[in-house]
């Protein structure tokens, strides 16, 4: 019997040039806190491959722990099983060098408050914009995830600023699965479609918002928030019966107290702070109470103590 020609199989196969990559196959995220892990925990679920940086090993060992914990309450709840987790944990892969975000195509800048006075900062935010677009390619998208500086101000001293944009997350609110999507003044349309895809492809809704100081969310929750005081200061009704009527009355998934609690005082001081200065008008003036709780260092649920008081599971203690 003649021997059968060979060929190699690779010859009838797509070549690496005519293989077209997935949009939002691999992402990244800089900063892996609260806000960056529960993002790369949802890219991940999605089948997303996701990078993320911290500054050091330590760090990168702590952003796992956030992000198990996050899929073990899916665990808990059935909403996952254990190898499931154990999938997602794997598309999941933590560096100290920038140069590890080669070939994302989406990098979302989440860089955590500072621990000591809640600021955000600007300029530390542009030089990652500035090191991000040294190793991205000019179609990669970056964006920041923050809510009270623009993204005008971030990518001003980049090359392309038409890939910059905004993506903001409402993580203090669980389960809730819709973002904030904005454009700064340079955003292109191909930019802007993108990122609405990206939200469809992780399964949450989103709104257009132009740019601004506080965007939606954070400027009609800072002013409910003041209200709130303002009428347990007056002795109208206690705080715990105010949660009450927003959650059940008004079908809040949590009250307003609760959710500053989770926010942290410490952040949301200098956010008002910061409104009141942009905009000027006393509604964003951190109310007495805010302000009693901040100087005392009664922060939330990260410290146990804030509207409410907490136990070490993050459960409010009921007097």
């Amino acid at each position: 019997m003649a021997d059968l020609p060979k060929e190699p199989i690779e010859n009838y196969g797509l070549s690496k040039k005519d293989r077209k990559r997935t949009l939002f196959s691999r992402i990244g995220v800089v900063g892996c806190g609260k806000e960056g892990s529960l993002i790369a925990s949802i890219a991940a679920s999605k089948g997303m491959e996701v990078v993320f940086l911290e500054i050091n090993q330590e760090k990168i060992s702590n952003a796992f722990a956030r992000i198990e914990s996050i899929l073990d309450l899916r665990v808990n709840n059935w909403g996952l099983t254990s190898s499931e987790k154990k999938v997602i944990l794997s598309r999941i892969k933590g560096t100290t060098e920038y140069r590890d975000f080669v070939g994302c195509d989406f990098v979302i800048e989440a860089i955590r408050y500072d621990n000591k006075t809640g600021q955000q900062s600007t300029e530390g935010r542009k030089e990652v914009f500035k090191k991000l677009e040294a190793i991205l390619t000019p179609e990669a998208i970056i964006a920041t995830n923050v809510s009270t500086i623009v993204v005008t101000a971030l990518a001003s001293e980049l090359q392309h600023q038409n890939r910059c944009i905004g993506v903001h997350f409402l993580t203090n609110i669980r389960d809730s699965h819709i973002i904030e999507i904005v454009r700064g003044l340079n955003t292109s349309d191909a930019t802007f479609e993108k990122v609405c895809r990206f939200a469809e492809l992780i399964n949450y809704s989103y709104i257009s918002v132009l740019e601004s100081v506080g965007l939606v969310s954070l400027r009609m929750f800072l002013i409910m928030l003041n209200e709130a005081c303002s009428i347990v200061m007056e002795g109208i009704a206690t705080l715990e019966d105010i949660d009450k009527l927003l959650t059940v009355g008004f079908g809040h998934r949590q009250g307003v107290f609760f959710t500053a609690d989770r926010m942290g005082i410490e952040k949301i001081v200098p956010l008002m702070e910061n409104l009141f200065h942009e905009y000027g008008n006393i509604k964003y003036k951190p109310s007495p109470m805010i302000m009693r709780l901040y100087r005392a260092k009664y922060y939330g649920v990260s410290r146990r103590k804030g509207f409410y008081t907490y136990d070490e599971t993050g459960r409010i203690i009921n007097n």
